[in-house]
């Protein structure tokens, strides 16, 4: 009998003299190193997992499958349930084990409800999308290492649920606990492909129906065209920035001409959601003489996604490319299910998708329709809608839904010995859907490239193609709406490309050897503010347009950290929690003025009535401008700055506006006399007395977290407020203010080299390691969150093995 879990620090001593001498020189040294506790009894997958503090586990196995069994293994002890739920939804069985009309977490797709998921996955799962993508050879498709990595993982998953008892008591007992198979983990790789594309638009794929049908809209729908430009324009822009909304990140490499030890420095900083499948885990990750990487994954992957090894790091921020297009469709006078193109009619594909429901329902079937060009679509968005009818319908092209390459982005990187390693591991696998890369290596060079995957719609091919609704959303958002009917609108090819239909990496905007590269969700433009990128096509991003108040605010910090120079890993760390708040850099001294200038220190609020706001004038004069948690002004300025920003244009706030050629300090000085300031005060101010919360409260007493009980304050501010350590919870007065962070800054990394073997990293999860209540790892990392304390990370053998709360668990395969 094979005992799954059991400790062996027995061994401890001679498996890690095999070790050190395995991987002292990775990754020249021979695989054939490994110790043999790295082969289970019987032929079975199995692994080493060395836990060090935080429950960070760092994975050892002899090949790629053995590698994701013991990846597997490990992020099922700590996300079970997660994970678990996560299969529901690409398995398309929501419905089925919690309700048609229910809401999933949005962690896979957009869906607002459990029907609308369901009818989207099962129909991907149904027409054996993931399968033929698994069967399409590299690099178009999977290497196949990285399949080997996911039927471990799978594999892993399915051991640790067969050999333990889920204590979770998210889904302790629940029957939709299942085994995975490889085909599964793909689905969740393909649903975050898709994420930017088809999985935004899940409502609007599966509510397409042509006129008359059932489930078509009974009555009139404005159309793009009836709504104007101007508004579908905006409702373009605002579509694809939402989904950016709870996706953002930080990101910036520092040349060796800036640091004191003459090599890179890498800061990552990725805002995601705190709850969900789009959490990420921490792990590191070894097979002697082939890999050696740590960092983190999203939830269900096999890989790391960002993170670092003995020569470079990379980080991720989500890129400003859009990742689809429309066709607008000619329809067939005869039959609105055909289309034309060239004068010829093309029948759409029927696809009938049958959902079972829970409580013993009658099953719900709902067809879509497949063009040439992708699915029919009913909107984009509430405030896009694009109605089927006689005439005209839209399809949606998203060539990531043939993207499954991404993970091998991911392993290509972690293989990387230098920033041009990582630069062709990108241009090689072409895998990232929606994000840009920064990263930085230990020779000193950096790096920022937007080499995602994204349709090949070149400002020519929109000049010439584009349908009215078109020209109004391609120079607005980059979103393309091109006219299906002509076969010459047909998307064409680039020759470095591995997939047809999008652009090649040599189109990308790259930015290499800058003394720092940063990018903080806004375009590629002023990834250097001195060396700006310009000269692609829209469809990646605009140029000398006005940047955020975070992008504005990372670009003076950092652009001031590399004048300075002599940089450490002790610096990045200084700016993750500097938590500076730019917007109040910019406007709480004028605010303040404002508010003394106010004829009786009075105010009419939304409501009409009158507020004395006077006590506030003062609290915003002293406020720090930070976003600390012991801060007393912060939180008056945060829920008056969102008042006012949203009621108020921006062109409306400032004396001086917008200049491309002063673009971080532009625009500026807040005008005193704006209507909308003395209504946004009396708002903040009758808001917080009335939550009985006083004007120059620290912001942590009334910004926190509640973890077993105890109340953890936090520190950092909202994207309104351009704070690097962005955090974001919903406003809750009864609960005492922001009870709870729902997406902010995540897995954060500060990454540096000494000369020495070990890169010098510091690293932090701020929603810690385990979504289960009952681990020692559900908190602590939150805590440390909380007080700003890092984690110093364990790369080398050495410290590895000589962590004092060192756990080593050999985990194997049941034959």
């Amino acid at each position: 009998m094979h005992l799954s879990t059991r400790p062996i620090l027995r061994r401890v001593a001679l498996v890690g003299a095999a070790l050190l001498a395995a991987t002292a020189a990775v990754p020249q040294a021979s695989a054939a190193a490994a110790p043999d506790d790295l082969t289970a009894a019987g032929g079975g997958l199995s692994a080493v997992i060395r836990y060090t503090e935080n429950g960070i586990p760092h994975i050892l196995a002899r090949d790629y499958a053995h590698l994701g069994f013991g990846t597997g293994w490990a992020q099922a002890a700590d996300q079970v349930c997660v994970l678990a739920d996560g299969f529901v939804t690409v398995s398309g069985e929501r419905s089925r084990w919690f309700g048609p009309d229910a809401a999933p977490d949005l962690s896979l797709s957009s869906a607002t409800k459990n029907l609308s998921s369901d009818l989207y996955f099962k129909g991907v799962r149904e027409s054996g999308t993931v399968e033929r993508l698994l069967a399409t050879p590299a690099p178009a498709g999977p290497t196949e290492d990285l399949k080997e990595l996911m039927r471990g993982w799978a594999a892993g998953y399915n051991a640790w649920l067969a050999q333990n008892k889920i204590t979770d008591p998210g889904c302790k007992g629940a029957a939709w606990v299942r085994p995975v198979t490889t085909a599964d983990v793909a689905a969740r790789g393909f649903a975050v492909s898709v994420l930017g594309g088809q999985g935004r638009a899940v409502d609007g794929l599966t509510a397409a129906q042509p006129p008359g049908a059932a489930g078509s809209p009974t009555g009139p729908t404005a159309s793009p065209q009836e709504t104007g430009p101007a508004a579908a324009a905006e409702a373009a822009r605002e579509f694809f920035d939402t989904g950016r909304y709870d996706m953002g990140s930080n990101a910036v490499a520092f040349a060796g001409s800036t640091t004191a030890s003459g090599r890179g420095l890498l800061l990552g900083n990725p805002h995601y959601p705190w709850q969900g499948g789009r959490r990420f885990w921490q792990f590191q990750q070894t097979i002697p003489g082939e890999l050696n990487v740590s960092g983190a994954s999203l939830l269900g992957t096999a890989v790391v996604n960002i993170g670092f090894n003995e020569k470079v790091a990379w980080s991720h921020t989500v890129a400003t490319g859009t990742p689809v297009n429309l066709h607008q469709l000619a329809l067939d006078p005869a039959d609105p299910t055909a289309y034309l193109v060239d004068g010829k009619p093309e029948r759409m594909t029927r696809r009938s998708v049958t959902v079972p429901v829970a409580g013993g329902g009658a099953p719900i079937t709902r067809t879509q329709w497949w063009t040439r060009y992708g699915p029919v679509v009913s909107d984009l968005g509430a405030s896009l809608p694009l109605p089927w009818t006689a005439r005209t319908a839209y399809a949606l092209n998203d060539p990531n839904a043939a993207n499954l390459r991404g993970s091998d982005t991911s392993l290509a990187m972690g293989k990387a010995r230098s920033v041009a390693g990582i630069q062709e591991a990108l241009k090689r696998t072409q895998g990232l859907p929606w994000v840009n890369t920064v990263a930085a290596d230990s020779a000193g060079a950096t790096l920022f490239t937007q080499t995602q995957v994204l349709p090949r719609i070149t400002d020519e091919l929109a000049a010439r193609c584009s349908t009215p609704l078109g020209r109004a959303t391609y120079p607005a958002s980059g979103l393309a709406v091109l006219d299906g009917s002509r076969g010459d609108c047909a998307i064409g090819s680039d020759p470095d490309a591995v997939q047809p239909g999008v652009f090649g990496p040599g189109k990308a905007p790259t930015l290499r050897d800058a003394p720092y590269a940063e990018n903080s969700n806004d375009s590629a433009w002023l990834a250097n503010a001195d060396r700006p990128l310009t000269g692609y096509e829209r469809i990646w991003g605009s140029v000398a347009t006005p940047r955020s108040a975070r992008t504005r605010g990372a670009v003076e910090d950092v652009s001031a950290m590399a004048a300075k120079g002599r940089l450490t890993v002790a610096d990045l760390q200084k700016q993750q929690f500097a938590n500076r708040v730019p917007a109040g850099d910019l406007a709480a001294a004028d605010a303040a003025k404002a508010c003394s200038a106010l004829p009786g220190g009075t105010a009419t609020a939304s409501d009409g009535g009158a507020v004395d706001v006077s006590a506030a004038c003062a609290v915003l004069a002293s406020w720090d401008r930070t976003a600390d948690s012991s801060s007393r002004g912060a939180l008056l300025f945060d829920r008056f700055w969102r008042g006012l920003t949203a009621s108020t244009p921006a062109k409306d706030l400032w004396l001086v506006p917008f200049s491309a050629a002063d673009p971080v300090r532009t625009p500026r000085t807040l005008d005193r006399a704006a209507p909308g300031i003395g209504r946004a005060l009396a708002d903040a101010v009758a808001e917080l007395k009335a939550a009985g919360i006083a004007l120059d409260a620290p912001l942590g007493e009334h910004q926190f977290v509640v973890r077993g009980g105890r109340k953890l304050p936090v520190g950092g501010g909202t994207e309104a407020l351009g704070v690097w350590n962005k955090i974001e919870a919903p406003w809750n007065a009864a609960a005492g203010g922001y009870p709870e962070v729902v997406h902010g800054s995540s897995h954060i990394q500060a990454v540096g080299w000494d000369g020495s073997r070990c890169p010098v990293a510091r690293t932090l999860l701020t929603y810690s390691q385990s979504s289960n209540p009952l681990s020692p790892y559900y908190a602590d990392q939150t805590r440390m969150y909380s007080e700003e304390r890092w984690v110093t990370s364990r790369f080398c053998e050495r410290d590895i093995l000589t962590s004092p709360k060192l756990k080593v668990v050999l985990v194997r395969e049941r034959r």
